[in-house]
C-alpha cells in the first residue's frame, strides 16, 4: 500500500484483520482470471482503491486481475449480472435490483449521509418550498435514493407523487436539463449536487435530513460471494480502510479524486466528502428495516410490482475477530 493509506495502522483503528481467511472454492484454479468491478463517479472509496492500486495488488496475490467498468446507470449492470462487484449505490437501488430478480448479495454499507442529496431549484425560481412543486416538472433518476427522497418530501407536505410531473433523467441528463431550464426542479446526489451548487445560483428545498438516512450499499454477485467469500472479505476490508483514510486525510483524498472527477475543484470535492460518512460497516438489521421502509414506499407508489421482502436478498457477513 502507498504511504497515504497504511494497512497495518488502519486495521489497528478498525479492529479488522484478514489473516487466515479461507478464500473459498479453489481460487488457485482461477489463476489469472478477472474480477469485474462496476463504479460510478460518486464511488469515491472504490475509486480511491482503484487509483492507488490497492485492490489490484491484493487480489493479484490470489491469482486475479481486475476489470473496471464505469456506469452512469449502475442498475443496468446489476440487472444483467455481468459484474462481480458493484460500486456503492443509494439505498433505493438494491430494492429495484431485487425487484428485477438480480441475483445480488449485500456485502457492505456506508452509514447515513442525509445531506449528500437534495431537491434544488434555481435561485431565481418562484418555487420556495416542496409544496410549490405541485404541477411542476421535477427531474429525478428513477429507482435512485433521490427518488425516495422526493417521495418522502412530498409525503411530508401531504402531496402525492401524481401531484408533480416527473422527468425520469439520469444524472448527466438531469444536469443538462436543469442548466438549460428545461425542468423546474432537480433531485440529485453528490458529487453532481455540489458541482451544481458551485456553478449555478441554486436553492435547496430539502435534503435527506429528517426524511431518509441515505445509507449507501455495496453489492456482489451472489454466485461469486458463495464461491469466494474470502475474496469478498479482502474487498470489504479494503473499503473500510479507504473510508478511514478519506475521513482522516480529506485534502489528499480530494486531490486524488479531482482528475477522475473531470477537473472538479478540490474544494468542491472536499464538500462532497464532508457530506458523506464513508463509514463502511457490515449490513445490519436496522439497515434492512430501513430498506423495507423504502421497498414499501415504492410498492405503494406502484414503482415496484407487489410486495417485496428485503430480507429475501442474501447478506454476506465479514469475519471480524473479537477483541483480545
Amino acid at each position: 500500500m502507498t504511504t497515504t493509506l497504511t494497512r497495518r495502522s488502519l486495521l489497528a483503528c478498525t479492529g479488522i484483520a484478514t489473516a487466515g481467511i479461507a478464500l473459498g472454492a479453489s481460487h488457485s484454479a482461477r489463476a489469472a482470471d478477472s474480477i469485474s468491478f462496476s463504479y460510478q463517479r460518486s464511488s469515491a472509496l472504490l475509486l480511491t482503491l482503484k487509483l492507488q492500486g490497492i485492490l489490484a495488488s491484493r487480489l493479484s496475490k490470489h491469482g486475479f486481475d481486475i476489470n473496471w467498468a464505469e456506469f452512469s446507470h449502475i442498475v443496468s449492470a446489476m440487472s444483467t449480472n455481468s459484474v462481480d462487484f458493484h460500486g456503492d449505490v443509494a439505498d433505493a437501488v438494491p430494492i429495484f435490483a431485487q425487484s428485477a430478480g438480480a441475483p445480488l448479495t449485500y456485502y457492505a454499507m456506508e452509514t447515513a449521509s442525509p445531506h449528500a442529496e437534495a431537491i434544488i431549484v434555481a435561485e431565481s425560481s418562484p418555487i420556495r418550498s416542496v409544496a410549490d412543486l405541485r404541477g411542476k416538472t421535477v427531474a429525478v433518476s428513477k429507482g435512485s435514493g433521490c427518488h425516495f427522497l422526493l417521495l418522502q418530501a412530498l409525503k411530508r407536505v401531504r402531496m402525492q407523487f401524481t401531484d408533480i410531473i416527473p422527468a425520469y433523467l439520469e444524472a448527466a441528463e438531469g444536469s443538462a436539463a436543469f442548466h438549460r431550464g428545461a425542468v423546474d426542479a432537480w433531485v440529485i446526489w453528490d458529487p453532481y449536487l455540489a458541482i451544481t451548487q458551485n456553478t449555478l445560483p441554486v436553492r435547496s428545498l430539502a435534503d435527506g435530513a429528517g426524511l431518509t438516512s441515505y445509507n449507501r450499499y455495496y453489492m456482489v454477485s451472489t454466485a461469486f460471494a458463495q464461491k469466494y467469500p474470502g475474496l469478498v472479505q479482502i474487498v470489504f476490508d479494503a473499503l473500510v480502510e479507504a473510508g478511514v483514510w478519506v475521513r482522516a486525510d480529506p485534502d489528499r483524498a480530494a486531490a486524488l479524486l479531482a482528475p477522475v472527477w473531470g477537473g472538479v475543484p478540490v474544494e468542491v470535492i472536499k464538500i462532497v466528502n464532508a457530506r458523506r460518512s464513508y463509514d463502511v460497516r457490515p449490513v445490519d438489521q436496522r439497515a434492512l428495516a430501513e430498506q423495507q421502509t423504502l421497498a414499501d414506499a415504492f410498492a405503494a407508489a406502484r414503482l415496484v410490482p407487489g410486495v417485496l421482502n428485503v430480507r429475501d436478498a442474501p447478506v454476506w457477513r465479514p469475519v471480524i475477530p473479537s477483541a483480545g
